[in-house]
């Protein structure tokens, strides 16, 4: 009986001492922090994952393909809290500094993202919308096989097509006011710059311009360009005879 009394208080002074062991503390590391940010970013708790993600700036070099990771969801962590200039910045940033990561193309989406969101009055200012077009373009060129790429060639036919289009009616404005010269502005800049665009073959009438002021190169030169690249645009062949002398009417 002794014995077994014995047995029973041995058995729970080790449960007791058990009990009050020291917990071990689990293991973290950036890589493991990373993780954990990704996923409070995919359950939509941005800002505890930017308080993350801002303590891991210090913690990946350069060189570290975790580096590239957290400094692109921290910047879609900013775009997401509605910080679109800091989110435009700094994924232009992901896609200068890590072009080689698998980053880079989505950061230059992100940031032309980014830029179309700040385009708040485009019939005022147009220079987020032309930044965005200019990123969404250098896209489409550095990783044309890229899904961002694919994903970006939508926005550069609709802003090409919108800027071309308020280029072109301000080039009708001056047009119809015998302003010429100015209408050959905004003629220019429709063909120089947004060649694919839908209106692009109707600024034959920066060929009405040359002629109503007597401009026989101009007139010859662009009538060359035009047969070149809009063949098919309605009334080239009236507006640009083959054999041009500026006269024609």
């Amino acid at each position: 009986m002794m014995r077994r009394m014995v047995w029973i208080l041995g058995l729970a002074t080790l449960a007791v001492a058990c009990g009050h062991a020291p917990r071990q503390r689990a293991v973290t590391t950036p890589e493991t922090e990373l993780e954990h940010a990704v996923t409070l970013i995919r359950r939509g708790d941005f800002r505890r994952a930017q308080t993350v993600l801002m303590r891991l700036n210090f913690e990946f070099t350069a060189g570290q393909p975790e580096a590239a990771t957290a400094r692109y969801y921290l910047a879609e962590c900013a775009f997401q809290l509605g910080d679109r200039v800091t989110a435009a910045h700094e994924f232009r940033k992901v896609a200068d500094e890590f072009p080689a990561s698998e980053y880079a193309p989505l950061a230059l989406l992100r940031a032309g993202d980014s830029n179309l969101r700040l385009w708040r009055r485009a019939e005022l200012d147009p220079t987020y919308g032309e930044t965005a077009l200019s990123i969404y373009q250098e896209l489409t060129a550095r990783y044309p096989e890229s899904d961002a790429a694919t994903r970006a060639r939508p926005h550069v036919r609709r802003l090409q097509n919108q800027f071309a289009e308020k280029a072109y009616k301000n080039g009708m404005f001056y047009l119809r006011r015998k302003a010429f010269d100015s209408a050959i502005i905004y003629f220019k800049d429709v063909i120089a710059n947004y060649p694919d665009a839908a209106l692009a073959p109707d600024a034959l009438r920066l060929v009405d311009s040359y002629r109503a002021i007597g401009y026989k190169d101009e007139l010859q030169e662009t009538c060359a360009h035009l047969r070149r690249f809009y063949p098919q645009a309605t009334g080239l062949a009236k507006s640009c005879p083959a054999d041009t002398t500026g006269t024609s009417s």
